[in-house]
C-alpha cells in the first residue's frame, strides 16, 4: 500500500515543478472526481451534497464538500502549502559575464540550503503573461529538460571550501544558461519557443528555478524516498487523498492548500490573506445560514496544518530535543511550541492522538529544543484570521529546504490514512469536554 501511494506522491511532484503547477495538478485531480470550480469573481450557488474548489491567484487552492445534513454543522478544516525555497527569475533575467557566459539573474526565494543547490541539473517553472489579441493571458511554461547549473569553485581556486563556506547569492549562486553564442535576450527566446508565440508578445513571468535530479527510492529495504519539494508537497499531495477518500454528511470538509508559506504568508493568496475566511463565509451565505449560525460553526470547527517535521539526524542527533525527536517511517508528527509557532495545544493534541488510535495511525511528539528557534507554519498565520481549534503535524523528513529531500516511505500511508480518519469523524463540544464521533 505505502509503496503505491509514495510512488503517487514522487509523480505528483514530478509533474509540479512550481506552485503554479502543483495547483493546475489538484485541479485536474478535484475534476475527475466530479468537483466543480467556483471562481471568486462570481456568485456562488453551494448546495448540500455538493463538491467544489476555488482558487486564487492559480497558486492557492480550497476544495471543500458539503454534508446533507447541515442541522448543527461544523468546518472540518486540512492545510498545507503548494510553494518550496527555490530561486526566483528577475524580471530582466540575464546576465552576460566578459562577454563569454550567460547567465540567469535569479533571487532566493524562501530560505533554501545553498550549498545543495550546486552542480545539479536544473531548469525553470512558473507562469507567463502574453498579450494576445488585446488580451493579457496567463500560460503555464516548464521547460522540461536540463537547462541550467550553478557550479562550484573547484577546490584549487578555493582551498577553504571545507572550512564552513558562505556564499553570497548575487555572486556565488547564479546559474550558467549558455556561452558566447547565447543571444541577450535567451531568456525571452526560450519562452517564446516553449509557448510557440512572439517574444514581443511576452510581458512579464513568475518563473523558478526547480532541481532535475531524478527521484529515487533507497535504503537496505527501500525504506527512504528523496525528490525536491518534499516539504511540502509530500503533506499536500497525501491530505489531498485522505478528503477525497474520506465521506461526513454531518460537516462541511474542507481542503486547503496555500502559496507564500516559505516567505511568510502574507499575500493576497497566502495563510494570511483573507481567502480561508472569505470561503467558508461564502460556503455559509451560499447555504443560506445566518450569522449566528456562522460562529456557532467556527466554534466547533477544527483544523489540521499539516507540513513537514525534522527527523532525528544520523550523523548529528544532538540537533534535536532528547525525548521530543522524531524519526521517518515511525508515524504521524504533532508539533509543539511554547511560543506558538504550532498552534498544537492540549486540546488539539489530545483529538489528534485519539483519531490517531481510532485509525491504527502511529504517532510522535516533536518540540525544537529550548536553545534553537525553529521555524513555523501556516497554522498559527491562518488562526488569525479564522479562529478556530487547530493542531500542526507533519511527516518527519531530513535535509528540509534542501534542494533533494529525504522522507520516509511508510508514512504516506500514515498521513492518508489519518487524514481519512479527521474527516470521516465529528469533534462534539459538551461542557469542558470533546465527544469524537
Amino acid at each position: 500500500m505505502e509503496e503505491k501511494i509514495s510512488q503517487q506522491v514522487i509523480s505528483f511532484i514530478n509533474a509540479s515543478p512550481s506552485a503554479f503547477h502543483a495547483v493546475e495538478n489538484m485541479k485536474t485531480i478535484l475534476n475527475d472526481r466530479g468537483f466543480k470550480e467556483l471562481n471568486e469573481e462570481t456568485s456562488w450557488d453551494v448546495l448540500p451534497g455538493g463538491c467544489y474548489y476555488t482558487t486564487r491567484n492559480h497558486s492557492s487552492l480550497i476544495a471543500f464538500k458539503v454534508g446533507n445534513t447541515l442541522n448543527h454543522y461544523q468546518y472540518q478544516i486540512v492545510a498545507s502549502h503548494s510553494d518550496s525555497p527555490t530561486f526566483k527569475v528577475k524580471g530582466h533575467g540575464t546576465l552576460e559575464v566578459r562577454g563569454k557566459y550567460t547567465q540567469l539573474n535569479t533571487e532566493p526565494y524562501g530560505g533554501m540550503i545553498f550549498s545543495s543547490w550546486f552542480d545539479k541539473p536544473l531548469s525553470i517553472a512558473g507562469r507567463v503573461m502574453i498579450q494576445n489579441c488585446g488580451k493579457i493571458e496567463e500560460r503555464l511554461i516548464n521547460i522540461d529538460r536540463d537547462l541550467t547549473m550553478i557550479p562550484h569553485v573547484a577546490i584549487h581556486m578555493d582551498r577553504t571550501a571545507n572550512d564552513g563556506a558562505k556564499y553570497n547569492p548575487q555572486i556565488d549562486l547564479l546559474p550558467l544558461l549558455g556561452g558566447v553564442e547565447t543571444p541577450s535576450d535567451a531568456l525571452e527566446q526560450l519562452i517564446a519557443k516553449e509557448l510557440c508565440v512572439d517574444p514581443t508578445t511576452i510581458m512579464s513571468h513568475d518563473l523558478y528555478l526547480y532541481n532535475r535530479t531524478h527521484p529515487s527510492f533507497w535504503g537496505y529495504n527501500n525504506d527512504y524516498m528523496s525528490s525536491r519539494q518534499i516539504d511540502n508537497l509530500e503533506c499536500g499531495y497525501t491530505t489531498l487523498l485522505g478528503f477525497l477518500e474520506s465521506n461526513n454528511e454531518n460537516t462541511i470538509q474542507v481542503y486547503g492548500c496555500f502559496d507564500n508559506e516559505e516567505v511568510g504568508s502574507s499575500t493576497k493568496q497566502g495563510a494570511g490573506s483573507t481567502m480561508l475566511y472569505d470561503t467558508l463565509r461564502r460556503i455559509h451565505h451560499s447555504l443560506g445560514k445566518s450569522d449566528d449560525e456562522f460562529y456557532k460553526a467556527l466554534a466547533s470547527s477544527f483544523m489540521v496544518s499539516a507540513d513537514n517535521a525534522h527527523a532525528v539526524h544520523p550523523n548529528h542527533p544532538e540537533k534535536t530535543e532528547q525525548k521530543n525527536c522524531v524519526f521517518m517511517n515511525e508515524g504521524i508528527v504533532i508539533k509543539t511550541n511554547a511560543n506558538q509557532a504550532y498552534t498544537t495545544d492540549a486540546i488539539s493534541m489530545a483529538i489528534t492522538k485519539q483519531l490517531c488510535l481510532q485509525a491504527n495511525v502511529p504517532f510522535q511528539i516533536f518540540a525544537n529544543r529550548s536553545d534553537v528557534r525553529g521555524g513555523s507554519t501556516l497554522g498559527n498565520v491562518s488562526s488569525t484570521k479564522v479562529s478556530i481549534n487547530s493542531v500542526d503535524i507533519g511527516l518527519a523528513q531530513l535535509a528540509m529546504h534542501s534542494a533533494y529531500e529525504t522522507a520516509g516511505v511508510k508514512d504516506v500511508t500514515y498521513m492518508v490514512k489519518f487524514i481519512q480518519e479527521f474527516f470521516n469523524n465529528t469533534m462534539i463540544k459538551e461542557g469542558n469536554g470533546y465527544f469524537i464521533k
